[in-house]
């Protein structure tokens, strides 16, 4: 028997509406129809003040040191962020500078990446994957990428678009159906 999965979604936008939580919230709804889950959102645009005035963990607020504390504790990360310069979000890399660097061993990751056009594609594999790597994270095989055409403001519009989150999904979820197969986190810090 499964467990619902707990799927904390990181989105690295500093606005709203945003195209990546839209995103990120279309990954977590196809998810969603596949396995049981509950989700917390760690959205930017809510902590950007609070999380830029701290170099280290205690220097944090408590409600932005809940946000992490949901970020170790998840069974499951989406993760995403707008492109910028070739790569994620200044904010989104601050945000994961004061999550301790243990936490996340084994965590799957799903990634999720937006911009302007499809020249910052690559930024998934080039920047995302590596900083999570350095997390020892389990990052998952393909991770999605969507460009501004693709939205009406945070709503895809795209039918291309809802087909790679359902493949990206699918091919997420023999990792993700062992997760939720097994009673505690242990997966995490095996």
């Amino acid at each position: 028997m499964s467990r619902p999965l707990q799927v904390v979604i990181v989105a690295g936008s500093g606005r709203r509406p945003s195209r990546t939580l839209g995103l990120l919230n279309a990954i977590a709804a196809q998810l969603g129809q596949h396995l049981p889950i509950r989700t917390e959102v760690v959205a930017l645009s809510d902590l950007g003040g609070q999380l830029l005035s701290a170099t280290e963990l205690a220097q944090l607020p408590d409600p932005v040191r809940q946000k992490i504390a949901a970020i170790e504790s998840a069974d499951v990360l989406i993760a995403g962020s707008p492109v910028y310069r070739g790569s994620y979000s200044g904010l989104f890399k601050h945000l994961f500078d004061l999550v301790p660097q243990e936490s996340l061993i084994g965590k799957p990751v799903l990634l999720a990446a937006t911009g302007g056009s499809d020249r910052h594609a690559l930024a998934i594999d080039h920047q995302l994957r590596p900083l999570f790597a350095f997390f020892q994270a389990l990052t998952l095989p393909l991770g999605v990428y969507a460009n501004a055409l693709e939205f009406d403001n945070e709503t895809i519009i795209s039918p291309a678009l809802q087909e790679r989150i359902a493949l990206t999904v699918q091919r997420a979820l023999p990792v993700l159906q062992a997760v939720a197969a097994t009673p505690t986190q242990a997966h995490v810090h095996a």
